[in-house]
């Protein structure tokens, strides 16, 4: 079921359920109940919980948001570390040169065929890609430079590997969904209670209100979904994509 295809269900559900509690709640109400006389003290409470709500809503937004960056910065670091030891080894002899892009280019096209596809699918990485990049870092340490000029060139190169895989192990540990369990509890709960206060401040059913409250359930629904494709930056919706190693590396396949 396609993701955008949810969200409209949760939106479209979120309005049913404050519409129908609604009526329900009207036919059932007692002769004497009177909406204009709302309690102040329950106005005032409801505008607080929305305020709070609100708040935890925009820095739950604001967190997977700088996740869901963190997870595609970590990917440009990959990309690029990997295309600076595909430049710069242009100075070793060719052999030694063909052989070391042929590493960099097996490990870029494992990463965005198979291995991108068994992070969204089983959320890992895969021991082949880090055979890839081990064969990588072995073919690029073990050169004994045979040059001043090489010699300059092989720190730096050692370095951009050394990068290569920290980058590796920082896309390892963005996998996950960045939002926890308790958190999810708080959202939810909260999303709960800030809907209910609507019917707290005794609600009509006039269209205009009824507009309003399904309008209001809605905008929360979405927000939660908004998270929620946020909370996995590598295998959901708006997750981070393999743009830096195609731009990098075109003439591989994607």
């Amino acid at each position: 079921m396609s993701e955008w295809l949810v969200l409209t269900l949760a939106m479209l559900a979120a309005c049913t359920v404050v519409i129908v509690i609604t009526f329900v709640r009207h036919r059932r109400k007692g002769e004497d109940e009177d909406p204009s006389e709302t309690p102040d003290v329950i106005e005032y409470m409801t505008m607080w919980i929305g305020v709070v709500y609100a708040i935890v809503l925009g820095l739950a937004i604001a967190g997977v948001w700088e996740a869901r960056s963190a997870a595609q910065d970590h990917v440009q670091a990959e990309a690029q570390a990997l295309y600076e030891v595909s430049e710069r080894v242009r100075v070793y002899p060719s052999d030694v040169r063909d052989r070391i892009r042929a590493d960099v280019d097996a490990y870029v096209g494992h990463v965005v065929t198979t291995e991108w596809k068994s992070m969204t699918d089983h959320g890992r990485l895969t021991e082949r890609g880090d055979e890839l990049l081990a064969r990588l870092r072995a073919d690029v340490t073990d050169y004994q430079p045979k040059s001043d000029f090489e010699a300059q060139a092989y720190q730096p190169l050692v370095d951009q590997v050394a990068a290569a895989a920290q980058a590796r192990t920082a896309r390892a540990d963005a996998i996950g969904p960045t939002m926890p369990g308790v958190v999810w509890f708080g959202l939810i709960s909260g999303a709960v209670i800030t809907i209910g206060m609507v019917f707290a401040l005794q609600i009509r059913r006039t269209p205009r209100e009824l507009v309003l409250a399904g309008l209001f359930s809605a905008l929360i629904a979405f927000l939660l979904f908004l998270i929620w494709d946020f909370d996995a930056p590598y295998s959901r919706g708006m997750s981070a994509t393999t743009d830096p190693f195609l731009t990098l590396f075109p003439h591989l396949p994607d």
